[in-house]
């Protein structure tokens, strides 16, 4: 099959326009892709429309007007839907058509749709998303590729305007597993951070002053540095919602048990995670910090170990 490479002129179809989605979907509008777009929740296709982008009444629709299909989706659940359900993507797309799935999911997940595709001469990329809403916004999101690398060098034009950085990782399945390991570090990153800062509360330092120092220290990843001038507001509006910190949190431990690999700091970690977006609040994946701060000295004091 021949793979033409994607031009400005190739038209996008845009599924789930959620926290990461719309921010993406827009900066490929404001790139000047023609563009068709489609949500479950009309109101957030309005300003799409107003752009000027087709919306679709459904992605059946969508899949037979692009050339091109991205997704960006809450769960491995709603990408079957999409793909291989109800959606009838893959039966609706003309031969030829590239998928470019943006949904952080389980590596068989996307085998499972990136061979389907292939019996429907459709071509599928799991391209996974390492940034939050801000990122986003800014086009500097990092992408994990996994399928044919020809295709993934076909579709690098939609990756510019969203991106400062890609990475073609291997076959299918391949980008979202990168999407995981990176994720574990992000999640227990976290964790430990919120650990941290309970323990400078507990031992009397003043909270603000702690924050900005800690900050400013090497051992905190630019990931969670902004976090910590978030918390020292007590904003936890989500950039990162913790029910999809949570979501990853069971994939990751998933395809650890596939592996034989047992990851203790990550179960523990993800029991806090748990604990936390049980509140049902829409809260950012940082909220972990105010939940490790306000059981200082509520818990009952264990005796510290003599280390010599």
């Amino acid at each position: 099959m021949i793979i033409e490479t994607v031009t400005s002129q190739s038209r996008l179809g845009f599924i789930g326009l959620g926290y990461l989605g719309s921010r993406v979907a827009r900066r490929l509008a404001a790139a000047g892709f023609p563009m068709v777009v489609y949500d479950r929740d009309r109101e957030k296709t309005k300003e799409f429309a107003a752009l000027g982008a087709t919306v679709a009444p459904n992605p059946e629709t969508l899949a037979e007007e692009a050339d091109v299909v991205l997704s960006c989706l809450s769960s491995d659940a709603a990408v079957k839907s999409v793909y291989l359900g109800t959606g009838r993507v893959l039966e609706s797309a003309r031969p030829g058509t590239r998928i470019v799935e943006l949904s952080t999911i389980a590596p068989e997940t996307s085998r499972l749709v990136h061979d389907a595709a292939a019996t429907f001469r459709v071509s599928m990329l799991d391209v996974a998303i390492s940034g939050s809403t801000p990122a986003a916004e800014a086009g500097a999101l990092t992408l994990f590729g996994g399928g044919e690398r020809k295709v993934f060098e076909s579709v690098q034009r939609i990756f510019a305007p969203i991106a400062s950085q890609w990475f073609y990782m291997g076959t299918s399945g391949s980008g979202v597993a990168m999407k995981l390991v990176v994720n574990t570090l992000l999640g227990l990153g976290m964790q430990s951070i919120a650990e941290a800062v309970a323990l400078g509360s507990g031992l009397g330092l003043p909270r603000e002053l702690l924050l900005d120092v800690l900050a400013k220290t090497a051992v905190v990843a630019p990931a969670h540095a902004g976090k910590l001038a978030t918390a020292k507001r007590n904003d936890y509006a989500p950039q990162f919602p913790i029910r999809l910190m949570h979501k990853d949190f069971g994939l990751i431990l998933t395809a650890a048990a596939q592996c034989g690999l047992s990851m203790p700091t990550t179960e523990a970690a993800a029991v806090v995670n748990a604990l936390e977006a049980e509140t049902g609040g829409e809260e950012d994946f940082s909220a972990v910090i105010r939940r490790m701060e306000q059981h200082v000295g509520l818990e009952q004091a264990v005796p510290p170990v003599a280390w010599e």
